[in-house]
């Protein structure tokens, strides 16, 4: 089972880490909210252990941001706030269990045991995007009824800009979300595989998809253009 650990108190992440990996689990960790949320959109987990206050962006919005993304990988938020407003926002905006600081660790293994018995996350719908459809699940990838094939990083890619259709990403964004908030990723590395893709889906058929919006970064149209 992979999971995801944002938590910025390294000693806390470290001690957590260590005792989830003599369980089993594969621990992933993230130590801001900005890095959380990238790794969060741009892999697979099977459940995401989230804590509220973190420097960049906060656990709610990390919360909201995945829901309202498509994104449904169980959340159990840990945070030393425990009013009930905070629990009912939590909760709310999509968390799926709340577990306030200090906690016992076997108290931690069991709602994680119990999370993970409600089973996987349900099948992530099959995006579309005028002639473009994108199955997370499988990772294929169709222009039309014509399947493209993509690397790695250019399905990432064209899934963040998919989930985001008609919207002007930002360049930092799209870097961010593919390759990782600590990655040392240039812009012109992104702007090769932009090309690359466009040169995949676009190809002689005269439809522009992914847009240059200047200034800002990349759009894709879901309607295109001739």
């Amino acid at each position: 089972m992979r999971l995801l650990l944002v938590e910025d108190e390294a000693r806390m992440a470290a001690l957590l880490k260590r005792g989830l990996a003599e369980e089993g689990y594969a621990v992933a960790v993230a130590g801001d909210g900005r890095s959380g949320l990238a790794m969060a959109q741009s892999s697979e987990f099977d459940l995401i252990l989230l804590d509220i206050m973190l420097p960049g962006i906060d656990g709610f919005t990390i919360a909201r941001r995945l829901r309202e993304g498509g994104i449904r990988t169980p959340i159990l938020m840990l945070t030393a706030r425990d009013a009930a407003p905070d629990v009912v926002r939590g909760l709310d905006l999509g968390a799926d269990d709340y577990l306030t600081k200090p906690f016992s660790f076997e108290v931690l293994l069991a709602r994680i045991r119990a999370l993970l018995r409600r089973g996987p996350a349900p099948h992530q719908v099959q995006l579309t995007a005028g002639p473009l459809r994108l199955d997370p699940a499988s990772h294929l990838v169709f222009r039309a009824a014509e399947q493209v094939s993509l690397t790695r990083t250019e399905f990432l890619l064209l899934e963040f800009l998919m989930r985001r259709a008609g919207q002007a990403v930002p360049r930092a964004t799209l870097i961010e979300g593919v390759w990782g908030y600590d990655r040392d990723v240039e812009s012109n590395t992104l702007d090769a595989f932009i090309r690359r893709l466009r040169s995949k889906l676009e190809g002689d058929s005269g439809t522009k998809l992914i847009h240059t919006v200047r200034g800002v970064g990349y759009l894709l149209r879901a309607g295109g253009e001739e």
